[in-house]
């Protein structure tokens, strides 16, 4: 498989992890999931992270996913590469995970005394992959392990930092974000 191949099966399947955490933007509002609640004088997890915005986030991504197992035959047909196709457990544990790895990404930020919207460089940009691809594998690990192959791995390790802070610099410009990061 070529690199290009290798780059478009990567994007192709994280796309329902990637969407949830912009959908959630979108989506938030309302009781935060900690309900105000503080452990050792710092919030849980602050008031970003809301039962709607996740509830959002994750439909957003389980119907993405759907809506990409619909149109997968034509669009591998018309590209020219195998593009895996999404069982249905994947098609909630992957956003579901990237929501869950969001919310572990604000507790450890409030642990560490950074504030709501405060960057973590590194946390930031692969919470969401690494608990999208472990609920996927609790889930489905023969999808998983012969959809992420090393190089699939390797290319989102390294694509999805630069989605992520492109994205949000986007959705900053656009007045959707209180920082870009």
């Amino acid at each position: 498989m070529d690199v290009l191949e290798v780059v478009v099966v990567a994007f192709w399947a994280m796309l329902p992890a990637y969407v949830p955490n912009n959908a959630a933007v979108l989506a938030g509002g309302g009781p935060p999931i900690d309900g105000g609640r503080t452990w050792r004088g710092r919030r849980l997890l602050g008031d970003g992270k809301t039962w709607r915005g996740t509830a959002g986030g994750i439909a957003a991504g389980a119907l993405l996913a759907l809506a990409l197992n619909a149109v997968r035959p034509s669009v591998a047909d018309a590209i020219g590469v195998a593009l895996p196709e999404f069982p249905l457990a994947v098609v909630v544990a992957m956003p579901a995970g990237a929501m869950a790895g969001d919310i572990l990404a604000s507790f450890v930020k409030r642990r560490t005394g950074r504030q709501r919207g405060a960057a973590f460089p590194g946390l930031d940009q692969l919470d969401f992959v690494a608990l999208a691809l472990l609920f996927s594998l609790v889930v489905a690990p023969a999808w998983t392990v012969e959809t992420f192959w090393p190089s699939v791995l390797a290319v989102v390790v390294v694509v999805t930092p630069l989605l992520h802070v492109s994205t949000n610099a986007g959705a900053y410009a656009l007045g959707l974000k209180d920082e870009p990061w």
